[in-house]
């Protein structure tokens, strides 16, 4: 009896998060195209052929959007960082699986990763030291598993941080380039940046046979 009280509560959840994910990604597609300044909760009510209340009912002000919408990236990339690191594989394929999920989640929410690079400027001074606080931290967690290669023998690195922040960097940029159905599929990027970064890392990589990925779990290249 207690389970199937349980029940309604997590399809009321369930129901609730749909909502409020459809209102981010009419939202996030409107600033991409607009700005934020020039979107209003009315055109993203609009979008969603709703109510401002309806948005009101989930959102208590546009500049919460923003930050929810800014956060997603990294947040989705800690959590990647999460499953990987708990993991007994080497560092180098910790690295190859890190590489490849982050990609995935750069192109599949770029226009998030775009409003965030766009719009910091806009975000309370508390939410935008939040994101970057979390965006240090996934650093850090990258210099550390670098580290744990080098220790390993498995990398020759000079600078630990200065590395992982390039890593990241080329990461996050390709939010900026990357063309949906253009000349490069997301496996074409994400062999491209494997062999950037693994070439980097290594003490003599023509020695090092790196396997290209033939499919992302669950991606959309």
């Amino acid at each position: 009896m207690q389970k199937k009280a349980m029940e309604p509560k997590g399809l009321k959840d369930e129901i609730s998060q749909f909502k409020k994910k459809r209102i981010q990604e009419e939202a996030c597609h409107l600033f991409y195209e607009l700005g934020y300044e020039r979107t209003t909760i009315e055109a993203i009510a609009d979008q969603l052929d709703v109510t401002k209340p309806f948005i009101y009912g989930y959102y208590k002000n546009k500049s919460q959007l923003l930050y929810e919408i800014c956060q997603t990236g990294i947040t989705l990339s800690l959590e990647a960082f999460d499953r990987i690191d708990g993991g007994k594989e080497s560092p180098s394929d910790k690295l190859i699986q890190l590489v490849t999920e982050v990609t995935d989640i750069v192109i599949g929410y770029q226009e998030y990763i775009v409003v965030y690079g766009r719009e910091e400027k806009n975000l309370d001074s508390a939410e935008a030291r939040s994101i970057r606080q979390q965006r240090s931290l996934f650093d850090h967690r990258l210099s550390k598993l670098l580290e744990i290669g080098v220790e390993s023998g498995e990398f020759f690195i000079d600078d630990l941080g200065l590395t992982a922040k390039t890593i990241s960097g080329v990461l996050s940029w390709v939010s900026f380039w990357y063309i949906p159905g253009g000349k490069w599929t997301s496996l074409d990027i994400t062999n491209h940046i494997l062999e950037m970064v693994l070439s980097l890392l290594y003490v003599d990589h023509r020695q090092k046979n790196v396997a290209k990925i033939t499919a992302i779990d669950g991606g959309i290249g």
